[in-house]
């Protein structure tokens, strides 16, 4: 079994209580099908076990299949660096069909942030090192599609659906 390479950190984009007995990590790509499946089902986990549970998403666009992943990922970033990553993540994920420049530009608004900034730092690739260093760790971590999940460290190899999660998640911290 795959453990995660590159530990939580401050770069990270965490959700939920940072002393939580349990961390699941997902290592994603905004265009992809199966990540967009998975969306609400992370939602529903996080809302299951509350504080006891942190999440960490982390970008890993298969850019060769899905056009529109690394664009999609830069762009979360470019929220995250204005304090905005959840509402950019969660835009990207309930428009995942319309990802393009428009719905970039649309999204950024929504969340009071600058389209034209944003059109700036995707022409220059301000934030494309950012999302290569999620997709190097996650190479590192064993990732080799999405979505790719870790609980407490470990990779999850089961499925992704809520009961599977939820038992998974339950055996971790039991293992607290």
């Amino acid at each position: 079994m795959s453990s995660l390479k590159v530990p939580i950190s401050a770069s990270d984009h965490v959700e939920g209580n940072p002393k939580a007995a349990c961390t699941l990590v997902e290592y994603g790509d905004y265009q992809c099908p199966h990540c967009g499946h998975a969306y609400p089902i992370v939602k529903r986990i996080q809302k299951h076990f509350g504080d006891k549970l942190r999440f960490a998403f982390r970008n890993f666009p298969l850019n060769e299949i899905h056009p529109e992943a690394e664009s999609a990922a830069e762009t979360a970033e470019f929220a995250a660096a204005h304090g905005k990553f959840s509402g950019m993540h969660d835009g990207l994920f309930e428009n995942q069909l319309s990802l393009g420049i428009g719905l970039y530009q649309e999204l950024a608004e929504e969340l009071g942030l600058d389209p034209a900034a944003l059109r700036e730092a995707l022409k220059l690739g301000k934030f494309r090192e950012r999302v290569r260093a999620d997709f190097t760790g996650g190479v590192r971590s064993g990732v080799n599609g999405t979505p790719t999940f870790f609980i407490n460290g470990q990779r999850h190899d089961g499925s992704f659906d809520f009961d599977t999660l939820v038992e998974a998640i339950d055996a971790a911290l039991g293992a607290e």
